[in-house]
């Protein structure tokens, strides 16, 4: 795979979905339907979806392609492939909080190595470079341009004081058995987010820890792991501890945990 080639197509397909998004999100209506899981879907998915498609398979025609919103390809299995979120956090857009995002990520082996996260309405990018490091790109008058990256700033997770630790956790999904495992560690104070941003507040230092005791996708968690990791992070399986692997039959996940290095884990 050239990296390089890679992150700039992931990225500029993330900026032109992102604005797609934007636009349904100014609308004073849309509409908002029911999947058969009972998850929410709207216009905005539907057509940042395609957009993500048509572009990453048009640049990477030999490369399987996962996405949330096409039911066929969960039916798919491969070792390499791309995996698309378009709108994580529908529920945080449909009612209008801004915590959502566009994740794109490529796995090799059960390891994605590449992300992006976009975060329109928060105006905030992350993504690792070709040689894999996380960066987060600053907005330049306001907006990110398709073409031409802003200024990039390396982001890394910070060191923890596992006697006063940073908490993230999820806004929409929060119950009794996060809060009884948050309890176990000495917590400096927490906050809530959406969608993929909980990973990058850990990559950026915002944070220390985000548990995640609830059901997710691949496509949830993919991007936001490689920036993580490109960030000196990692996401592990929360009954053993393992690095969480990807490419596993219906694309579901374990409960996880995603941390700084240097978090002492409970059991």
């Amino acid at each position: 795979m050239d990296f390089e080639r890679l992150v700039t197509e992931m990225r500029r397909l993330a900026v032109q979905a992102g604005e797609t998004i934007m636009r349904v999100y100014a609308s004073p209506d849309f509409v908002v339907k029911t999947k058969s899981d009972a998850s929410p879907v709207t216009e905005a998915d539907e057509a940042a979806d395609a957009l993500i498609s048509a572009g990453l398979r048009a640049a990477f025609p030999g490369v399987t392609l996962i996405t949330e919103e096409q039911a066929d390809s969960h039916a798919l299995m491969a070792q390499t492939f791309l995996i698309v979120d378009p709108l994580d956090g529908t529920k945080e857009f449909v009612n209008r909080r801004g915590d959502f995002t566009v994740n794109i990520a490529y796995v090799e082996d059960g390891v994605p190595l590449r992300g992006v996260v976009y975060a329109p309405a928060k105006g905030r990018m992350f993504y690792t470079l070709a040689d894999g490091r996380a960066v987060e790109e600053q907005a330049v008058g306001g907006s990110f341009d398709t073409e031409m990256r802003g200024p990039l700033i390396p982001i890394h997770v910070a060191t923890p004081d596992n006697a006063a630790l940073m908490v993230v956790a999820s806004k929409s999904h929060r119950d009794q058995a996060t809060d009884d495992y948050i309890a176990r560690y000495a917590v400096k104070d927490s906050r809530s987010a959406g969608s993929s941003l909980k990973f990058c507040l850990v990559a950026t230092g915002e944070a220390d820890l985000y548990p995640r005791i609830g059901r997710t996708m691949e496509w949830d968690t993919a991007a936001g792991d490689a920036v993580l990791r490109g960030a000196g992070g990692h996401v592990v399986r929360l009954d053993d501890h393992q690095p969480l692997a990807y490419g596993k039959p219906g694309w579901d996940n374990p409960f996880f945990i995603a941390l700084a290095a240097g978090v002492e884990l409970k059991k």
